[in-house]
């Protein structure tokens, strides 16, 4: 890189790194791997306005992106030899022309604001559209069903409705981006009316029957009134707030795309390192796992391939095509096209610390489990809590990225996300009755999946003798007796163990407020385990409302211990920290026992037409903990996925403060799981970096059909300008 740089004439000679921010004069010139540049609008320099630099002339598409100062300086760091597209889009502005620039050249933008409000406001995340949808008022609840209101009776307030409207709807896909709000694949003029738009649009395609299930739940006839009022809203001219441009260490964000995958790969979550040391395989591989989709990237050599996933017997896709035997309507943007792949249901990658990639995917057909899971095993788990089924149909596997192979593990217990202990025990959620695990030792000295693995009912000890002891109130149970200890059954999401105690936590998005739980091993499991859970504070008196939350799906941990979710119903980071509790277990410790050991952080964003309160548009998908600095914003940063703000959000506990780290292009940007990468302890930011998928229903994304998914690095720099 140039360490001498001219600007305005005079020759700048830099006697240590050198770095931009010293160029505080109009222009400023680019490095031999950078492009640099100014960027001036109507009214002077544009602060806070993103420039893109894309290529096609490498293996995979790559995309830079940065964020320009407060003097409309930019630079676009460490860029691969090859041609560039350079723009600027920004909000008040029109996207600027593309010029085409190598590394070493100097651009100056100048950008016109946009021609209409509506120009303006069509790079908007999908958060901000989808604030002018008018929920039911607060009054209409309970819902009385579809002979009354229209609302579901299980509809109890509006935070219920909020919370199945978020998590029913945006656990595929954004609501609220232009695939969403306009339908353009629909062409809205054919219709009728927009509801007969959008009863089409919720039956077709595979998903269609999900859909529907979903607005089922609040009340169809009410749902599909709700979206086309919004539909019909926004085809009338209304327009969303404007969101705030990048501000302060929101401007100091690079990111850094790399195609991967097909137009149909939907990858879920990404991998790059083992979770408990973030300094392994520097520079390696990003692996991407969703559905029948097992991609790779090197982003040394800008190269990505697919691989394809195994199954013990040969497995496909129900029916001949892409249409399944519940699906009524052709896909709206497939047609009839088979799926490709294979039906494995691939969700959550995780790594450890010999080369392999653990998976949560279907290894067997069918949901019932083999003898050994059920009553009548000698198995001890399942002695003391039989698994006749296994209802999510997902089991576990690991790629050993050094031979090349997978290797296949049955599971009696239901699987979706998976984290490593501290003795590399490999702990599982994904089953509503059970938390389970698999001694990873023993299994490579074995080979016995059978005797490698097992689970603990979550029961909670409600009489308060100390310990858990059958006969249980079963889930559900229209009689509660107080000398009984209570099971708890509800889908268990994400996982954390925790190392300072050797307990292991979940995230339960439901039943409404969602729940986190704590389960502790005891000297003898499954005998000895114990539950505990947690509700959010909800409609509870003791805690004013603004300060209420729902809906708590991703759970991680900081190296205190402490445990961090995101509230993805209401809208919130949170922590929770047990050592406040007063009450841990007895008749009182059922959920709302313990509010003090809350607290709660509104991520930043609008909230809907007709709701109070600290509720926001935006959906968190799953959290993480940034434990080891590997951003460069300090150590045990929570980081949450702004699935509708096309954003990652990070808070600093200390100051409270939210630091919004937006993907502006293309437009969808939609990720789950997350995690973080030291490639280089002392190369300063640049050998830091948070990695996220970008991949969702590809198709929906600015690009539409053909789009593809793509594997995320955001770094942070010291400032805008730094190289």
């Amino acid at each position: 890189m140039s360490r001498a740089r001219r600007f305005l004439g005079v020759l700048v000679v830099a006697c240590v790194a050198p770095t931009a921010m010293w160029l505080t004069g109009p222009t400023v010139r680019a490095g031999s791997d950078d492009i640099a540049g100014t960027v001036r609008g109507p009214q002077g320099p544009e602060a806070g306005v993103w420039v893109i630099a894309e290529t096609t002339n490498l293996p995979s598409k790559l995309t830079k992106i940065v964020v320009t100062d407060a003097g409309g300086k930019y630079v676009l760091p460490d860029l691969p030899s090859a041609g560039y597209d350079v723009w600027v889009r920004g909000y008040g502005l029109a996207d600027s022309e593309k010029k085409r620039a190598k590394p070493g050249d100097t651009l100056a933008f100048t950008v016109k604001q946009p021609a209409s409000p509506q120009e303006a406001a069509s790079i908007y995340p999908s958060n901000y559209w989808y604030s002018l949808l008018q929920i039911p008022e607060a009054g209409e609840f309970p819902g009385t069903g579809q002979g009354g209101n229209g609302i579901a009776p299980g509809m109890r307030t509006q935070a219920h409705w909020i919370d199945r409207l978020k998590d029913g709807c945006e656990l595929c896909h954004q609501m609220g981006n232009k695939a969403t709000r306009e339908m353009p694949m629909l062409d809205l003029g054919k219709f009728p009316s927009a509801k007969d738009a959008w009863e089409l649009r919720i039956n077709a395609g595979t998903s269609g029957p999900l859909m529907m299930s979903a607005l089922n739940r609040l009340g169809p006839k009410r749902a599909i009134d709700m979206y086309a009022g919004w539909s019909d809203l926004i085809k009338g001219g209304a327009l969303p707030l404007a969101p705030p441009r990048p501000q302060g260490k929101e401007r100091n964000v690079v990111i850094t795309m790399w195609n991967w995958g097909n137009p149909r790969t939907v990858v879920h979550d990404e991998i790059v390192t083992d979770k408990r040391n973030p300094t392994l395989y520097a520079n390696g591989p990003v692996y991407g796992l969703g559905g029948s989709a097992f991609v790779v990237l090197d982003p040394k050599t800008h190269t990505s391939k697919m691989i394809d996933m195994k199954t013990r017997v040969p497995m496909r896709f129900e029916g001949d095509s892409y249409q399944s035997a519940n699906a009524q309507v052709p896909s709206l943007y497939w047609g009839h096209e088979r799926a490709p792949g294979t039906p494995v249901s691939g969700h959550n990658p995780m790594m450890d610390d010999k080369g392999r990639v653990w998976i949560t995917q279907v290894v067997r057909p069918g949901a019932a489990n083999p003898d050994w899971c059920k009553e009548g095993s000698t198995h001890a788990s399942a002695t003391y809590f039989p698994i006749p089924q296994n209802a999510i149909r997902r089991q576990l596997s690991y790629f050993d990225s050094k031979s090349g192979s997978f290797e296949l593990i049955d599971t009696c217990y239901g699987t979706h996300h998976l984290q490593f202990g501290r003795d590399d025990t490999l702990w599982l959620s994904g089953d509503s009755n059970v938390i389970g695990w698999l001694d990873t030792k023993q299994y490579d000295k074995t080979k016995d999946e059978r005797a490698s693995q097992a689970w603990c009912p979550t029961v909670i000890d409600t009489n308060g003798d100390g310990k858990i002891t059958k006969p249980w109130n079963e889930p559900n149970a229209t009689t509660i007796d107080p000398t009984k200890d209570t099971r708890i059954a509800s889908f268990n999401y994400g996982i954390i163990p925790n190392p300072k105690d050797g307990s292991v936590w979940v995230g339960k998005p439901g039943p409404m407020p969602g729940s986190l739980v704590r389960l502790e091993l005891g000297s003898n499991p499954p005998e000895t385990c114990r539950t505990e859970v947690f509700e959010p504070p909800f409609q509870n008196a003791a805690v004013d409302q603004k300060q209420w939350g729902f809906g708590p799906r991703g759970i991680d941990i900081d190296t205190s211990g402490l445990i961090w979710t995101a509230l993805g119903g209401s809208g919130h980071i949170a922590s929770f920290d047990r050592s406040k509790c007063k009450v841990l277990n007895g008749p009182k410790a059922t959920g709302q026992h313990c509010p003090q050991g809350w607290t709660l952080y509104p991520t930043p964003g609008p909230s809907f037409r007709g709701v109070s309160g600290a509720i926001t548009t935006d959906f968190h998908y799953y959290n993480w903990v940034d434990q080891f600095n590997t951003l460069g914003l300090g150590e045990n940063i929570p980081i949450a996925n702004g699935t509708g703000s096309d954003s990652l959000i990070a808070l600093d506990p200390k100051t409270r403060e939210m630091i919004t780290m937006r993907v502006p292009y293309p437009l969808g940007f939609y990720t789950r799981g997350l995690d973080g990468r030291i490639d280089d302890p002392k190369a300063g930011w640049k050998g830091r970096g948070v990695w996220a998928s970008y991949d969702s229903f590809n198709w929906h994304n600015e690009g539409g059909r053909g789009t593809l998914g793509a594997a995320v690095r955001f770094q942070m720099r010291p400032n805008p300008l730094a190289e």
